[in-house]
This record gives structure tokens, C-alpha cells and sequence, in this order.
């Protein structure tokens, strides 16, 4: 099993940046893929960005440009940068490793005025 546990959310003012963090802990030698998915109220859960081993990297469309996903392996880290954040980027936003479908407790994101 995996564990991940999530941090670096927090409010922040539109046009603004956060940095979200995602450590892992016990299985760890089989991860390959990690995945940042999001979640609105009243809406369904979805994929943000994700990384494979071999850096290969997907993103929303709607955050393209905008967010940038990143792994540190050495310290089993995956971070997202998120700037020119918008109303709508509003969530709770969850680190995922696909292979176990481990996911941690989430970050509350809000971007609010």
C-alpha cells in the first residue's frame, strides 16, 4: 500500500499562485505514475495533471499553461504549481497513485476575492 498525504492548499486572490505537495510513503519502490485530480462541490472528481516515471506529463485542458506538474523522486514528492489561478480552479484537490488507487485526504483550494 500506498500513503499520500497532501499539503499547500490554502485561499488565495485570482491571478495567484499555490503550490501544492504530495509526499508517499510505504510502497513507494513500485510507483511509476502519480496524478493530481480536483474536486468541486456538486461536481464530479477530475483529473488536473499527471506524471509517469518517465516524465511523461497530461493535463486538463483547463489548467494547461497554467499548472505544472513535477516529481522529485529522491524525497517521493510529486508538487503541483499552480498560478494565474481563477474562481473555477476552487476545489479539493487530491494526490493519486493509480497503480494501488491510493489517494490521500486531500488539500482545500480556494481562489476567491
Amino acid at each position: 500500500q500506498v500513503q499520500l498525504v497532501e499539503s499547500g492548499g490554502g485561499l488565495v486572490q485570482p491571478g495567484g499562485s499555490l503550490r501544492l505537495s504530495c509526499a508517499a510513503s510505504g510502497s513507494i519502490f513500485s510507483i511509476r505514475a502519480m496524478g493530481w485530480y480536483r474536486q468541486a462541490p456538486g461536481k464530479l472528481r477530475e483529473l488536473v495533471a499527471r506524471i509517469t516515471d518517465g516524465a511523461r506529463i497530461t493535463y486538463a485542458d483547463s489548467v494547461k499553461g497554467r499548472f505544472t506538474i513535477s516529481r522529485d523522486n529522491a524525497n517521493n514528492t510529486v508538487y503541483l504549481q499552480m498560478n494565474s489561478l481563477k474562481p473555477e480552479d476552487t476545489a479539493v484537490y487530491y494526490c493519486n497513485e493509480p497503480r494501488t488507487n491510493s489517494w490521500g485526504q486531500g488539500t482545500q483550494v480556494t481562489v476567491s476575492s
